[in-house]
């Protein structure tokens, strides 16, 4: 045996043992106990822990996948356009915010299709969006799949855009984006079944609002509105 060989199992042990740990943690956080586990057979318990997380899992026509699936469409609009103003310009706040938008909602975005994956839910349904919040949303053949989400034109003109031009363009379809993107998270943070998507979408409509105020402030410093 080389002493190459030898000193890569150690490492490989080790990247088992890390893989493992992350499966555990994953399943520990989609399968809350149950309150009446002391009526719970003993016998047999173990082998039906399988078939316990499935039905723990929400249902296809839930608030907790609709909602995963419409903000994960949602939030990538919003790292589209952020990719977009941070090769418009130059100014050094912007291109922070949409840095900082870029990394929160593509990490969001990768937790939902996760627990989509882990419930064996598809991340795509012919419903009509935002049905789970009671009411439905037509997509007018614009490129806007839902309310708050810039159209075609809105989106090439941003990429048009330069400079300040740029940057109030973003920061007005962003705002908007924002508001109609924290009105869902609510919705979903009020009436979802999973902690996971509560907690989650609770999060979210502190960090929207917070950053619709901050895009206020920077459209008053560049003369305009929201």
């Amino acid at each position: 045996m080389t002493s190459a060989v030898r000193s890569s199992r150690p490492m490989m042990l080790a990247g088992g043992a890390v893989l493992l740990l992350a499966l555990g943690l994953v399943v520990l956080m989609l399968v809350r106990p149950s309150s009446s586990a002391g009526s719970a057979s003993t016998a047999g318990s173990a082998s039906t822990a399988g078939s316990a997380s499935a039905a723990a899992a929400p249902s296809d026509t839930s608030v907790d996948v609709g909602f995963a699936r419409d903000m994960s469409i949602h939030h990538q609009q919003a790292v589209e356009m952020s990719f977009i103003v941070r090769d418009r310009t130059s100014d050094e706040a912007v291109r922070r915010l949409a840095y900082d938008i870029i990394n929160t909602q593509a990490n969001q975005r990768g937790m939902m299709l996760g627990w989509l994956e882990m419930w064996g839910r598809a991340k795509s349904s012919s419903a009509p969006p935002m049905e789970w919040m009671g009411h439905t949303f037509t997509p007018r053949g614009d490129g806007s799949l839902m309310p708050g989400m810039a159209t075609d034109t809105e989106l090439d003109a941003l990429r048009a855009a330069k400079g300040k031009d740029a940057e109030v363009l973003f920061l007005k379809l962003m705002t908007s984006h924002h508001r109609a993107g924290a009105e869902m998270a609510q919705a979903a943070a009020d009436s979802a079944d999973t902690d996971a998507i509560r907690n989650l979408a609770a999060g979210m409509v502190r960090g929207q609002q917070s950053e619709i105020a901050l895009m206020a402030d920077m459209l008053k410093e560049r003369g305009s509105t929201g």
